[in-house]
């Protein structure tokens, strides 16, 4: 987070120039042409889980964005300021965003969030009171957290923000040794939630090497490692960082940690679509598991997704093309600029590439579609390079076409591309997707909270949910959230694909949209990773409900035995 330009002009290595300027330099020609994006479906790179979709501040209320607003982009997680947060970010006259007053509209968007100490003081950079200020702060946080026995959705104590720049050695010692202290006090009292960090503002071996190093000797490692990307076109410097990070880990003998980027994308580039397509791109494709755009202007706008009176801009509707994709991240080959994001979900037959970058005319290939039949129906849609301040009602339909499919592949021309604007590639079969809504929601794709996901040949789709164990509080306890969206409110049967390698029965809770909680019975399977069905009757709104299966879970007394989930299947 940052509250000046200032901070901006102090990056090492930063470029301070907006993406205009560098088109119309010698970084890349100003009219690119015959570029090739090449998506190939056979070759699967992860679940579809939405890895960009987060920010910063991003949620400033409890309806602000409303949670109708959120459900469509899917969000994974955010970052949210401490209980009591005394901050002013940006300009702000009053506090913002207190990770415990948004906490309930985040989980009702099935999402959850990172909670950032140092925004109990008021002012960044953070002023510093000294040890028994700190501690007597970090205790009181802790707490507060603690009492809220009905909130799930934390996902870790993000301990200080870019300590590379804003922590006083001055006073309060070495960052090493502080991290160390801080580390130890929150865990003492809190021994259940991860605890996140070092989030420097850059990526820097050295200062990750000393950090770890020191972390290791003090039993203070981070659950999870974040760091920040805020720099003009760091995107092209990203899998470096996380190859040297990884070659840290294993230099140190330390065990591989989820990597968090909770700040991404620069002031410059912030609101330009086709800069957060590079980023949604290499975050997937080299392994981070969850990412936060940064807040550079307003808090509760998702980072410039919605206008301050809360429409849609630009970047929204490739968030939203983003947050629609089910299945399994499938791989994607750039070309220079061009790149892009693509998912293909078997279930449904629907191939979903959002893609941006460059000028001029272009080419999208999709390969692997030999089960999709001799022709395609493909739907092309853009949205432009406009600002935060530009409310865009709708993306542009470009064209709808029917292809012919030859060797498994279709090439797809994209004339007159704007080096801005995003777009959208959707492939079907003619007459379009195989279901008309989405009837079968992999577990894999959806909010997994303490559990954890695993490939199988026997699952479909490839991958399942397991692990599923925790039931003792709101920190450990154990569920799955399905985010679906259904055409019309009435009863539906709902099919759930799990497995039961218990030898008895086990059950889970079942609830959604606030509803009273019911039990689902799980007879004997095979074995673990062998899967049955059962059905229930759920009755859904019309529009996006979220459903918990759930071993452990507030106001649910807990699930017996154990039981892994593969998908649910709506009819």
């Amino acid at each position: 987070m940052q509250s000046t330009l200032r901070k901006a002009a102090t990056r090492a290595g930063v470029i301070a120039f907006a993406l205009g300027a560098v088109i119309a330099g010698s970084a890349v020609p100003s009219q690119a042409a015959g570029l090739t994006l090449t998506v190939n479906v056979a070759d699967v790179v992860r679940p579809a889980t939405q890895v960009a979709s987060g920010g910063l501040y991003g949620v400033g209320s409890d309806s602000q964005p409303t949670t109708a607003m959120l459900l469509p982009l899917n969000p994974t997680s955010f970052t949210q300021p401490a209980p009591g947060t005394t901050h002013l970010g940006n300009g702000a006259t009053e506090p913002c965003c207190d990770s415990l007053d948004v906490g309930d509209n985040l989980v009702r968007a099935g999402a959850q969030q990172f909670i950032r100490m140092p925004d109990i003081y008021p002012t960044f950079p953070y002023d510093w009171q000294g040890w028994g200020d700190w501690e007597s702060k970090v205790r009181t946080m802790v707490n507060a957290r603690l009492a809220e026995t009905d909130m799930t959705n934390i996902r870790g104590w993000e301990l200080w923000n870019e300590p590379d720049w804003t922590w006083q050695t001055s006073e309060a010692g070495s960052w090493n040794e502080g991290w160390a202290r801080t580390y130890k006090l929150v865990d003492s009292i809190d021994p259940v939630t991860p605890i996140v960090g070092p989030s420097d503002s850059y990526y820097s071996h050295d200062r990750m090497v000393s950090f770890l190093t020191h972390a290791k000797a003090t039993n203070t490692v981070p659950d999870v490692i974040v760091w920040h990307e805020l720099t003009d076109m760091d995107w092209n410097n990203f899998d470096d960082h996380v190859a040297d990070y990884r070659a840290i880990e294993d230099s140190l003998g330390i065990s591989d940690r989820p990597i968090a980027i909770n700040e991404y994308n620069s002031f410059n580039q912030m609101d330009i679509p086709s800069v957060a397509l590079h980023w949604m791109a290499v975050l997937e494709r080299h392994g981070a598991r969850e990412a936060h755009r940064a807040y550079w202007f307003e808090a509760g706008t998702f980072d410039g997704l919605f206008t301050l009176q809360n429409q849609p801009t630009a970047s929204y509707w490739l968030y939203r093309w983003y947050g629609a994709m089910t299945g399994n991240i499938v791989e994607t080959t750039p070309q220079s600029w061009l790149d892009g994001v693509a998912s293909y979900d078997s279930t449904r037959k629907i191939v979903n590439t959002v893609f941006g970058g460059d000028y001029g005319n272009n080419t999208v290939r999709v390969e692997g579609l030999s089960g999709f039949g001799s022709q395609v129906q493909v739907q092309l849609l853009s949205t432009p390079g406009s600002g935060r301040h530009t409310a865009v009602t709708a993306p542009t339909t470009i064209s709808t076409t029917t292809m012919t499919v030859s060797n498994g592949a279709i090439s797809v021309p994209v004339n007159n591309m704007d080096a801005e604007a995003a777009y959208q590639l959707v492939v079907t079969p003619v007459g379009g997707p195989t279901t008309s809504w989405q009837q079968v929601y992999e577990a894999e794709n959806q909010t997994v909270v303490n559990a954890n996901t695993f490939g199988s040949g026997n699952a479909s789709n490839g991958y399942y949910v397991g692990q599923i164990d925790g039931s003792a509080d709101m920190r450990s306890q154990s569920f799955v959230d399905f985010t679906v969206n259904v055409p019309t409110a009435r009863s539906y049967t709902m099919t759930i694909r799990y497995a039961n390698g218990t030898g008895a029965n086990s059950t889970h809770g079942l609830a959604y949209n606030g509803s009273a909680w019911s039990t689902v019975t799980y007879p004997p399977t095979a074995g673990w990773a062998q899967f049955g069905t059962v059905n229930v009757t759920v009755n859904l709104k019309a529009g996006y409900n979220v459903i918990r299966l759930a071993k452990g879970s507030p106001y649910f007394s807990g699930g017996t035995g154990y039981a892994e989930l593969d998908n649910i299947k709506l009819t």
